[in-house]
């Protein structure tokens, strides 16, 4: 397929490019999406939630009463999870909730989300460019120029641009990310997707390549 590349004043130029269908165009697999999706999340827990069991508060452990002839029932330290300000039961410890994915299903994951991005026309293909220097406003006027002031952006750039990054770190919603560290989260939380020319080879030999 081919699709129009604008410049960063929002206008289309004379050039377009041709984006390969066996990345761009497959039949989306909903489950590598969610499996994908799934295990960046996770990643991205810290896990150190904790609580205090009985054997962790504060507190005697001198029975409170008798076994017997009391009525109610058998009571033994005050630090039990039936009282308040006791420890609790079965709480959360610090865990790693790391887990793994094949490649092949990650990368199948990515051309998904990137070719629902294709279908709902949320990708933008750029020319190469760079600022001479950091200017938040500078990129935001660039934004605006495709209407995408207010929205979710992903900027992809074939190579680390420091001035870009700088430009767009103190907007909310805009993103820069390196093509080859795309990942399928980044792409489906995007409302639309820059693209630039450079980033396409880049996108397309690593997600392409059969191994």
């Amino acid at each position: 397929m081919e699709l129009e590349v604008y410049n960063i004043s929002g206008s289309k130029t004379a050039k377009t490019v041709s984006l390969d269908d066996s990345v761009f165009g497959i039949e989306p697999n909903d489950h590598a999406i969610w499996l994908d999706v799934r295990q960046y999340l996770a990643n991205a827990r810290q896990g150190t939630h904790k609580s205090k069991e009985r054997a962790e508060v504060s507190g005697s452990t001198r029975k409170l009463k008798r076994q017997k002839g009391t009525g109610g029932a058998r009571a033994g330290s005050i630090k039990s999870p039936l009282f308040r300000g006791g420890g609790r039961i079965f709480g959360p410890r610090p865990r790693d909730y790391n887990f793994k994915l094949n490649k092949k299903l990650k990368k199948l994951a990515r051309m998904s989300a990137l070719s629902y991005k294709i279908k709902e026309n949320g990708l933008i293909i750029v020319e190469d460019f760079t600022f001479q220097a950091p200017k938040t406003k500078q990129y935001s006027e660039m934004l605006s120029k495709f209407n995408l002031d207010d929205k979710k952006t992903l900027l992809v750039v074939a190579e680390p641009d420091q001035n870009l990054l700088l430009s767009a770190r103190n907007l909310v919603k805009a993103k820069i990310s390196r093509a080859d560290s795309l990942n399928t989260y980044d792409i489906l939380n995007a409302s639309s997707i820059l693209i630039s020319e450079n980033s396409i080879k880049v996108i397309e030999e690593n997600l392409g390549k059969t191994e």
